[in-house]
């Protein structure tokens, strides 16, 4: 079977998902929304996707800017079996009542509640829970990253509690409208809303969270530290644990990187497209293991984490597999991902 998806929103995440998708094999884009007529509504005619409008009057405004337009928002969901919604500003649930009317199912970003699909998705951590449902939510990027190194230290070592900071780019590097800053600002809902949000995924995970955002457009860093219930006995144990699961890569301070800059520097002398890095990036050497204490660094690319839970997300709610570990196989050897590079 072919799962034929629609992606409503084709910007920073959408164009993205429409990407990984196409290089699926058992994948098809139906299509990909646009407001106007911006570069990447240019690009995704480049790239041969059809292009619909949300609306007619959009679909109108595309047409007139020269390009061709299939239809609207309407219309792709009739062609589709599933949509990633992609859309800015939490419009996501907005958008809800169309999909249900269209009988397609449903893939929505982090940017939304919990509450709107009910579903919180990570495809490590609960895969099986999203096969065959009707709508799922993937959590956002730090959720996401955050999900990807904690999952398996509970699941080899048991964890009593996790504090982490979170310290946020203050806008993506094409954002000009709203970065970048010239200030740290503190995130003055304490706990910040990443804690609550993991657990959405790891039911019943003792965690807590603070935020800042920082004058920066490459990447979130998290500082993180975990009490472990069932301590191993050197931090090469935990390295070990981690080597064994998809989508983290290590780097190395004694290695010269020892930035987010240098991160982003190896995603492009790695070849990877628009120098995005889909795995969360962890300090080898930034690992300390004091007691039941876990201290660790990682690196968040805010742009592009989220894209291989999306793929596998709707590989779960279309049914055509069953299980997490041959759903990420499939999708990361599409991408080019390999565990540890």
């Amino acid at each position: 079977m072919t799962i034929k998806v629609a992606i409503n929103g084709f910007g920073t995440i959408g164009k993205r998902v429409a990407d990984a998708v196409a290089a699926q094999p058992d994948m098809v884009v139906a299509g990909v929304t646009k407001t106007r007529p911006t570069s990447e509504a240019w690009l995704a005619a480049s790239r041969g996707y059809p292009l619909f409008g949300v609306s007619t009057d959009h679909a109108a405004a595309l047409s007139e800017a020269g390009l061709k337009v299939a239809g609207a928002l309407p219309q792709l969901l009739q062609g589709a079996d599933v949509v990633v919604d992609c859309s800015p500003g939490k419009m996501g649930v907005t958008n809800l009542p169309a999909y249900a009317a269209a009988g397609v199912k449903v893939v929505l970003q982090g940017g939304e509640k919990h509450q709107s699909a009910g579903l919180s998705f990570n495809a490590a951590a609960n895969y099986h829970k999203a096969v065959g449902a009707t709508k799922a939510r993937v959590v956002s990027c730090n959720t996401t990253g955050l999900i990807r190194t904690l999952h398996p230290l509970r699941e080899a070592f048991g964890i009593d509690h996790v504090h982490a900071v979170m310290v946020r780019r203050g806008a993506d590097p094409a954002d000009t409208d709203s970065g970048p800053i010239n200030a740290i600002e503190p995130v003055l809902r304490i706990p910040s809303h990443h804690g609550p949000d993991v657990a959405t995924v790891m039911e019943g995970l003792s965690i807590s969270t603070l935020a800042m955002a920082v004058p920066t457009t490459l990447m979130h860093l998290h500082a993180v530290a975990v009490q472990l219930t069932r301590p191993p006995t050197s931090a090469a144990e935990v390295l070990a644990q981690w080597g064994r699961q998809r989508r983290i890569l290590f780097v190395e301070g004694a290695k010269g990187v020892t930035s987010t800059a240098q991160v982003m520097e190896l995603a492009k002398d790695m070849g990877r497209p628009r120098s995005d890095l889909q795995q969360v990036a962890v300090w080898r050497d930034g690992v300390s293991l004091v007691g039941p204490s876990l201290y660790y660094y990682q690196a968040i690319h805010q742009e592009s984490d989220v894209v291989p839970e999306n793929v596998d997300c709707i590989r779960a709610l279309s049914g055509t597999v069953k299980d997490g570990p041959t759903s990420m196989a499939m999708t990361d050897t599409a991408l080019g991902l390999t565990n540890g590079a």
